[in-house]
């Protein structure tokens, strides 16, 4: 205890002094409490003469001589340094028995010998419910016995197993939990228990799969989003490839969803997607992919079709026909009933290709589905690429023929009954310098797809103006009225109003020689915003003209409410007009609503002496069309003026 080889060796040092310090205050009262007659117990720990510390447990009585006098003190001391380490140890592991973690012990044979609180709250069992039964009754059923073969052969082998693991609660309820067994084993090797420590790891799961979610899927819909379907892409062109087996992509749009959203709100939106969403999964196979890419865009995904492209065309066409069906039923959104369209493009696959190309395809077949009247199915056919890349070249020279001044207007003459000019209207040209003269039909669509048409339009309501004020200088011109193109974009603009305001200020101009001339189906949009706008474009005194008429809704009960000048009887009505009853009768109607609601009408078109005649005796006093001139660039208009 001392580490003295001898007691003279012992006696080197006062038994005081082998004591530590802050033991030594109570080894001399326990001294002398023996000393005045009482017998006393001390634990305390010594310093031995080499260095090494021990707890010591002295047990110390008096001795008295004859005469009753305490002559000597009796102690009997023990090491005690090896008990107080074991229970310290026991109090450790009592203390981690009783963790977050729950842990069960069995025997040799797997028949459980304990468990602590935390294996209750994790499965529900209490431990006299458990105890002497096998941890068998805790599996899921969601493992084969595989994976119990294989968790056993780990523990032989190496002395214990660790992994993830689905068992299942008093309750009934699978979880997921940590587990780790690990063998203990007696004196002689052999193994004596196993300890499993058990972690509950639902929450992080759920986190995990709430993360996964997020990544992987839309969370509208909850279809697999365009990051899941990029990997499922590639894993379906590998299978292909390896296979031979051809596969197809369908790139879904919903015709007119943006009004929808518009006019109803993003939360009566977001109903009918969710509802296509459903639709959509019905018309596949459980193997095939329904993905949204965002917005109103769906992509189905099918996989395993015929390896002749022509069976697989066919297969991916019924497919498609069968989602237009499907989508082509109302749905209920909220109280009201509503009918969607889709247009869908399609794709086939069956060799090397990426994703992007493979997308890129079936939207560009979504596209030519839309030009071709929407609510119908189009595959990808290698010459539309063609077609989009001398578009995007267009675009690209569009985008900056403004700035290079490569528009200019052209004026085309408006008559009265008695040919004299009353006016004229003015139509943009593009003169490209590789393409020659670009027709607006060709630029003027695509300029409202990419929003070029606002700075074209701007500039059209400036370049017309600045014209205006050109012909109030000349006797000759200056009674002239211009009309003007408008957009639906450029209308629907927010400052509209103020921009036709600011150009009349700007060139200091008699607005009512301005005309503006809009298309029924853009101002029954929104029929209460339209009359609000064109109210406030009445106050600024410009003239307004509905263009086009009778080929949209023809409605007189919106009509009535619109603040019109002029109604501009479209040229599909005048070009067959001496040979077809139908259009005369719908122009007649047409110039008597105008003639009712105290509106002057305009025909556009008139190519022959016989078709202003016929409009003539219906009542029409204005034309327009290649019988008075065509649209002739300013230099040349003026000389019409000049010579009329």
């Amino acid at each position: 205890m001392l580490e003295a080889g001898s007691l003279k060796e012992a006696h080197l040092k006062k038994l005081i002094d082998y004591v530590d310090p802050e033991y030594r205050d109570a080894f001399m009262a326990l001294h002398r409490r023996v000393m005045a007659g009482e017998s006393g117990m001390l634990v305390f720990r010594v310093t031995g003469l080499k260095g090494t510390s021990r707890y010591l447990e002295t047990h110390a009585t008096p001795m008295r001589a004859a005469n009753g006098d305490i002559s000597l003190l009796l102690g009997i001391t023990r090491d005690i340094t090896d008990s107080l380490h074991a229970e310290q140890q026991l109090r450790i592991a009592a203390t981690a028995f009783e963790s977050q973690e729950g842990i069960m012990v069995t025997d040799a044979s797997c028949t459980i010998l304990r468990v602590n609180q935390a294996f209750t709250r994790i499965t529900g069992y209490e431990p006299e419910e458990v105890i002497g039964k096998n941890p068998r009754l805790l599996k899921s059923g969601r493992h084969d016995a595989r994976f119990y073969a294989a968790m056993w052969d780990s523990i032989n082998r190496t002395g214990g197993w660790g992994g993830e693991i689905w068992n299942r609660r008093k309750s009934g309820e699978a979880y997921p939990e940590h587990l780790t067994i690990s063998t203990v084993k007696d004196s002689n090797g052999r193994i004596a228990n196993y300890v499993a420590t058990l972690m509950d790891i639902t929450a992080s799961k759920s986190a995990e799969e709430a993360i996964r979610n997020l990544a992987f899927f839309d969370p509208l819909t909850r279809l697999p989003n365009r990051r899941l379907l990029q990997d499922r892409l590639q894993q379906a062109l590998a299978s292909s490839g390896r296979s031979g087996k051809g596969g197809a992509i369908l790139f879904i749009d919903l015709d007119n969803f943006k009004t929808l959203n518009d006019t109803q709100g993003h939360d009566i939106g977001d109903m009918l997607l969710e509802q296509v969403a459903v639709r959509l999964v019905t018309c596949v196979r459980e193997g095939d992919t329904v993905a949204r890419l965002g917005g109103d865009e769906f992509v189905v995904m099918l996989e395993d079709l015929s390896e002749n492209i022509l069976e697989a065309a066919e297969q991916a066409e019924t497919a498609g026909n069968k989602i237009l069906v499907v989508l082509n039923q109302p749905y209920q959104l909220g109280m009201h009933a509503y009918n969607s369209t889709p247009s869908i493009g399609a794709t086939l696959f069956n060799r090397s290709i990426s994703i992007d190309e493979l997308l890129k395809q079936a939207d560009i077949a979504m596209y030519q589905a839309k030009k071709a009247g929407r609510n119908t199915l189009r595959f990808f056919d290698p010459h539309m690429q063609d077609s989009i890349n001398v578009r995007a070249a267009l675009e690209a020279e569009l985008r900056s023929a403004l700035e290079r001044r490569q528009f200019h207007l052209h004026f085309q003459l408006q008559v009265d009954g008695s040919d004299r000019p009353f006016g004229a209207e003015a139509l943009i040209r593009w003169e490209n310098p590789k393409r020659g003269q670009v027709l607006p039909g060709e630029f003027i669509p695509l300029a409202e797809e990419t929003g070029l048409i606002l700075p074209i339009g701007q500039w059209v309501l400036e370049t017309a103006c600045a014209q205006l004020k050109q012909w109030e200088q000349n006797k000759l011109t200056s009674h002239l009225v211009l009309a003007v193109n408008v957009s639906a974009k450029q209308f629907h603009q927010a400052d509209f109003v103020s921009q036709v305001r600011t150009a009349v200020a700007r060139h200091a101009i008699d607005p009512s020689r301005l005309k503006l001339e809009l298309t029924e189906s853009m101002l029954l949009e929104d029929i209460e915003d339209t009359i609000v706008v064109m109210n406030a474009l009445n106050e600024t005194g410009v003239r307004i003209s509905l263009d086009d008429f009778g080929t949209g809704y023809s409605s007189l009960q919106y009509l009535k409410r619109l603040p019109l000048d002029q109604l501009k009887i479209d040229q599909s009505f005048v070009r067959d007009i001496v040979r077809d009853s139908s259009d005369r009768t719908i122009v007649g109607t047409i110039i008597a609503m105008a003639q009712s609601l105290n509106l002057d009408v305009i025909a556009e078109g008139v190519e022959t002496e016989e078709q202003r005649q016929l409009l003539a005796n219906a009542g029409c006093k204005h034309y327009q069309g290649y019988l008075f001139g065509r649209p002739v660039p300013i230099e040349q208009f003026q000389t019409m003026l000049e010579q009329a």
